[in-house]
């Protein structure tokens, strides 16, 4: 059985792989996951923002305790 990724986690695993490798330009970023991913720049920069939103939330999180 093989698991199919939905384009939000494939952007969010580009938009990761690339922060992995040191970038720090978010329109560098944005414009290579589009240039691999062939989707639009509006869907990358708001996976993005959810990306973002979940990592705060994470932080926020972590804080608490």
């Amino acid at each position: 059985m093989s698991i199919r990724k939905n384009q939000g986690t494939m952007i969010k695993e580009a938009i990761n792989f690339y922060l992995e490798k040191g970038m720090t330009d978010k329109n560098d970023i944005y414009t290579k996951v589009v240039d691999d991913l062939g989707v639009p720049r509006p869907t990358v920069r708001r996976v993005a923002r959810d990306l973002r939103n979940e990592l705060l939330q994470k932080i926020a999180f972590l804080n608490t305790k």
